[in-house]
């Protein structure tokens, strides 16, 4: 790849603790918890990945996303795409997800999606300010694109 993602001396984090949140690599064994986030959420997270995304579909099964989530390992492991489980302080409840993706515009050099559980609606706010500055301080972006929030 001539113009790759990210650094090949960047060492993206596996974890980041906050005031509120606990933040880890989305993964295979968090499948459980991420599908329950998912589905208690589902019908408000339809199109947050813009109007053609179908995720996640009503019909979404704990097989399928546990599929899923081997996708985002390993695009995590080869560098083509970073997503993290939210979870609590106490790291026993999944509150939702993080996706740091290259940027399809050449404005930005990155775009990230982020979404938090219906019952858990207000700390929205507080995770994408977190996700604000967790960005700033651990990665090697100037320009972060946040679709639907940002811009």
């Amino acid at each position: 790849m001539d113009n790759p993602f990210i650094a090949d001396n960047f060492e993206p984090p596996r974890c980041f603790e906050s005031n509120h949140f606990h933040f880890r690599v989305l993964e295979e064994q968090v499948a459980e918890q991420d599908f329950e986030a998912v589905t208690s959420s589902q019908k408000r997270l339809q199109g947050i990945f813009g109007p053609s995304s179908d995720w996640p579909r009503s019909d979404l099964t704990l097989a399928q996303n546990r599929l899923s989530l081997q996708v985002h390992k390993r695009e995590f492991d080869s560098r083509e795409a970073f997503a993290y489980s939210v979870f609590n302080k106490a790291k026993d409840k999944c509150l939702g997800s993080i996706y740091i993706d290259p940027s399809c515009s050449a404005n930005y050099d990155s775009e990230v999606h982020l979404w938090i559980r219906d019952d858990c609606i207000e700390l929205d706010a507080v995770l994408y300010q977190t996700v604000i500055e967790w960005l700033a301080d651990s990665w090697p972006f100037s320009r972060v694109a946040f679709p639907g929030r940002g811009i």
